[in-house]
């Protein structure tokens, strides 16, 4: 042939796929398969997370995965503001009543049912909305589930026995002494986290502070959209006051008592969640008119102190975008969070 030797077609087919490789690493990232996205709403409690999450949900053909802990008891209701029968009705939501009040869930728990939610509701085409505050939930949903050693069970029913007994003060305090960081991050009434940091630190000799947090990554095929929804911090604590007052207008001394004959206290993690634990106290006094407003302050100021540790703990949080609903209005906040997960980039 004039011009010198034929390609033979293998070679062909060669210098093609080379070619054609070479294109493909030249295509801008915004024209390849896109990671499947996923709305992570929270805030502080009672900041307005869920009524927005609702929103996006009717308007984007969402799903709502909640990421409280304490919405997964059954029974759980006033006192976590779990979504109502109707709200449900009308928006799909997840991991709320998967769980009876003598069974146990965790944060690794967690990690998995939404993972595998979140999957499910992608498949059906729709938008998954994860919304809540439990930082250490959410935190473990976008990097995996906390590095530390599988549970020994004699090594906890030794510190659990211990927590008992001696009373999660003492514990708390050794606690802090051997990591004064980590302890700083709980309370010192959350008997299951005092006891799971000592029984890692019986095991490992390490701090719990120092566990690997940072090697770990997001999932790699989900793109987080992540907002931390905020309030000047005076107007929240008058609508945690509100709240609070509301909860117990609506029977939240009844559902207690309810759950207490269920065998509550025996839930190390839900007996101590917040109004819980103080309605459970008070149901100890002989429930005077002091009794109760003693309760009422206690429960008020929990919730309040509870809110003060989240905007703590999100601060930490560089995924997410914090935004104060009381500057804007509703509608630009909706405009804003659904842009942001239509952009291209």
């Amino acid at each position: 042939m004039i011009g010198g030797p034929s390609l033979k077609t293998e070679e062909v087919k060669k210098i093609i796929l080379n070619f054609a490789l070479e294109v493909q690493k030249q295509i801008p990232s915004t024209f390849q398969k896109k990671k499947k996205r996923i709305i992570v709403i929270s805030g502080p409690t009672c900041c307005g997370k869920s009524k927005l999450a609702m929103e996006l949900a009717e308007t984007m053909d969402g799903e709502i995965i909640s990421a409280d802990s304490m919405q997964v008891y059954r029974g759980m209701d006033i006192g976590t503001a779990k979504a109502s029968i109707d709200e449900r009705i009308l928006i799909p939501h997840h991991l709320l009543d998967i769980r009876d009040i003598h069974e146990s869930f965790n944060v690794v728990d967690f990690y998995y049912e939404a993972r595998k939610t979140c999957q499910q509701i992608l498949d059906r085409g729709n938008i998954p909305i994860v919304t809540g505050g439990s930082g250490f939930y959410l935190h473990a949903f976008l990097y995996g589930p906390p590095a530390g050693p599988p549970s020994v069970p004699e090594v906890r029913k030794a510190l659990e026995k211990e927590i008992e007994e001696r009373g999660a003060d003492i514990l708390y305090a050794r606690l802090f002494e051997m990591d004064p960081q980590y302890a700083k991050s709980i309370t010192k009434n959350d008997k299951q986290k005092i006891v799971r940091a000592l029984e890692i630190m019986a095991l490992t000799n390490k701090k719990v502070s120092k566990m690997n947090w940072k090697g770990r990554r997001k999932p790699q095929h989900f793109d987080f959209r992540c907002w931390f929804l905020h309030r000047p911090k005076d107007k929240l604590y008058e609508r945690i006051d509100r709240r609070c007052e509301r909860m117990l207008k609506e029977g939240f001394l009844e559902e207690v008592k309810k759950l207490d004959e269920q065998g509550i206290r025996q839930n190390s993690s839900a007996s101590q969640a917040i109004g819980y634990r103080q309605a459970l106290d008070f149901l100890k006094t002989p429930q005077s008119e002091s009794d109760y407003e003693q309760f009422v302050k206690t429960f008020k100021q929990a919730t309040r102190n509870y809110a003060k540790r989240q905007f703590t703990w999100f601060r930490k949080e560089p995924l997410f975008k914090w935004l104060d609903v009381d500057l804007h209005d509703p509608e630009v906040v909706f405009d804003m969070i659904q842009k942001d997960y239509e952009s291209l980039i």
